[in-house]
């Protein structure tokens, strides 16, 4: 009896699961260019491009986790690394907030003048 039971109940949550997977497949149907911007906007967001600590503002080292006034004064302060963990010799952040931003950044070279 129990088992019956537990079979009944698996199959409605399963029947109502489906009954609402349609609503989302006729919304793609109606506007496929709407469905994958939405697609698109979710991958652009994980996938921005690292922020250059060398040129970036000061607004924009703010936007980086852990990352304040203080700590974006100072990373401009010191100014130019040749390397992003350059953050943490220079003892411009703690260890600690450079793990938390480290795949966010980047230490651009200026282009050799010929």
């Amino acid at each position: 009896m129990l088992n019956r039971l537990i079979a009944l109940t698996a199959g409605l949550l399963l029947v109502g699961s489906l009954a609402t997977a349609p609503d989302a497949f006729a919304q793609a149907k109606k506007d496929p260019a709407a469905a994958a911007t939405k697609a698109d906007a979710k991958t652009s967001d994980t996938q921005k491009a690292p922020l250059d600590i060398n040129t970036a503002s000061a607004d924009d080292l703010k936007a980086l986790p852990g990352i304040g006034d203080a700590y974006s004064k100072k990373i401009i302060d010191n100014r130019p690394y040749q390397r992003k963990d350059e953050l943490v010799s220079k003892k411009v952040i703690p260890e600690k907030t450079y793990q938390g931003l480290k795949d966010q950044v980047i230490a651009k070279q200026p282009a050799a003048k010929k």
